[in-house]
């Protein structure tokens, strides 16, 4: 059976991006399909200044909302990253497969660090360093598909190319993964900058829909929504960005097609409207379902003990051999 690894970073609320890029599919088709493991990488939130308090309740948060929108433990495993001591095991040696050259092109980090120096801020190691732990969370669990945004599929590329590289060098040990992305609403962008994604670690709000947002709250976001010159309804990401967004997740909420969508509408008006309730009603049963979990966090607690046993039984034998594989001495 496919195995497929994705993951969901504690560093913010998750939104209607998280959701309708990566979260739904996990829960419609990934559960099903596969040998699907989902995990709150919450080393990764590591990596930038952060409260600690906040980490461990976002983390908690996002596996309650993974679970609330329809992932179930029965069918796949739900863990958080830092219970399986072997994602911190592999990633140093992924760091001694990589390259420094490899991993100060990835985009990410050069697009965070110079946010942080302009910012007179320093930059923690692990930013540099973090693609080879996430290629430890991919390889760790022979993964055959990586489900994931446009902007992780470089990440992916990278976890690729170190497999084959380790393979190579000191023999087969690495299933090598292949990045898969979504038809509609891979990278659902922000409300107020459609040119950016909607990302959950922004520090403006107003252009952000969070999954627990109050149905009032996300009406009157999308209401507010950016657009572009002229009147007419087209949908063109590179001329009319806003109205093309709006199309995405209009089409990604309804099961339709963005292009088509946007010969039904004569005014930006009616779109939006149209788009916030779609968006309310898509949303409703994954908040109520988070209440209910969230009221009964010992369920939780069990659910994420259990994914994380039967995390770090799949992924031991894998990581043993890679040590064994890189020259390690076996413990005794």
């Amino acid at each position: 059976m496919t195995r497929i690894f994705s993951g969901v970073k504690p560093t913010g609320h998750l939104t209607l991006g998280n959701y309708l890029g990566a979260v739904r599919r996990w829960a419609g088709t990934d559960q099903h399909r596969a040998d699907a493991l989902f995990c709150v990488v919450d080393l990764h939130a590591l990596t930038v200044e952060h409260d600690p308090a906040r980490v461990r309740r976002l983390s908690r948060q996002a596996a309650t909302l993974l679970l609330a929108a329809g992932i179930d433990p029965a069918l796949c495993t739900v863990f958080v990253q830092s219970h399986v001591d072997e994602h911190a095991r592999l990633s140093y040696v992924m760091e001694c497969t990589a390259t420094d050259g490899e991993l100060r092109r990835m985009i990410q980090y050069k697009e965070k660090s110079a946010r942080a120096r302009a910012a007179g801020e320093s930059v923690r190691l692990s930013l540099l360093t973090y693609p080879a732990l996430m290629a430890a969370d991919i390889l760790a669990y022979g993964t055959d598909e990586v489900p994931v945004g446009d902007d992780q599929t470089q990440h992916v590329e990278l976890t690729r190319d170190l497999a084959v590289r380790f393979n190579q060098r000191y023999g087969h040990t690495f299933v090598v993964p292949k990045a898969t992305r979504p038809e509609v609403a891979a990278r659902v962008m922000d409300l107020q900058e459609p040119t950016s994604k909607m990302g959950k670690s922004h520090a403006a709000t107003a252009g952000i829909v969070y999954l627990l947002d109050e149905p009032e709250v996300v009406r009157k976001k999308i209401m507010r929504a950016v657009t572009d010159s002229g009147r007419e309804v087209e949908y063109d990401r590179e001329e009319k960005p806003g109205v093309a967004n709006l199309l995405d997740v209009l089409a990604a909420c309804e099961g339709g097609n963005p292009e088509e969508l946007a010969g039904v509408y004569e005014s930006y008006g009616a779109l939006k409207k149209d788009t916030a309730e779609a968006v309310v009603e898509l949303l409703r049963p994954v908040r109520e379902r988070h209440a209910e979990l969230a009221a009964d966090p010992g369920y939780v607690d069990q659910v994420l003990k259990e994914g994380a046993e039967r995390a770090r039984g799949m992924a031991r034998p894998t990581v043993d051999a890679a040590y064994r594989a890189i020259g390690l001495l076996p413990a005794g």
